[in-house]
């Protein structure tokens, strides 16, 4: 169930911010990004907050989503006029965490001078990066390739010492695919 999409959808359309919404729900604006972006799971309690908080009801939220289940579509719209969290990068995922089995994938929107981070606990996994808009910069290992829009890589994943940098004066955006 891709509830975040249609929680953002729903605040967008009433055209009120992640800080307005989260302080009204008595949440971090951090933890309703990663909400927002199927990153981490709420509470019954905190979504029927979240909902009040927006105005709308949370049995038209979860209706809303579970019709979303097995198609999910990332319009260009929803990486404009972003709502950049304090870490600097807002990530569209496709599926929830309970509805990902062998990839994971999503789009990026990262800061100028932002990056991402390694996804934890990796081992053996295998990543891709399409980069849509702007330029960034990825360290994988001794090497450290510039990647600008339409550029594309596939690469074995590097924990330890892999990072992917904004280094455009603009947001970049960048297409992720990675094996779980």
């Amino acid at each position: 169930m891709n509830l975040g999409a249609v929680l953002r959808r729903e605040r967008k359309k009433r055209k009120l911010t992640l800080k307005v919404v989260s302080e009204k729900a008595g949440i971090s604006q951090g933890f309703l990004s990663q909400i927002e972006n199927d990153v981490s799971s709420p509470s019954v309690d905190t979504l029927v907050n979240i909902c009040s908080a927006i105005g709308v009801e949370a049995g038209h939220i979860i209706k809303q989503a579970k019709k979303q289940e097995r198609l999910v579509v990332i319009r260009k719209s929803d990486w404009e006029d972003v709502d950049f969290p304090p870490s600097g990068f807002v990530t569209r995922r496709f599926f929830s965490p309970e509805n990902r089995r062998v990839i994971d994938s999503s789009v990026l929107a990262i800061q100028p001078g932002g990056g991402i981070p390694v996804r934890k606990n990796m081992r053996n996994g295998q990543e891709t990066l399409c980069l849509l808009e702007g330029s960034v910069e990825l360290v994988h290992g001794d090497d450290v390739v510039d990647l600008h829009a339409g550029d594309s890589v596939h690469f074995w994943s590097i924990p330890e010492k892999q990072r992917i940098t904004n280094t455009s004066k603009s947001v970049a955006v960048v297409f992720w695919v990675g094996t779980l």
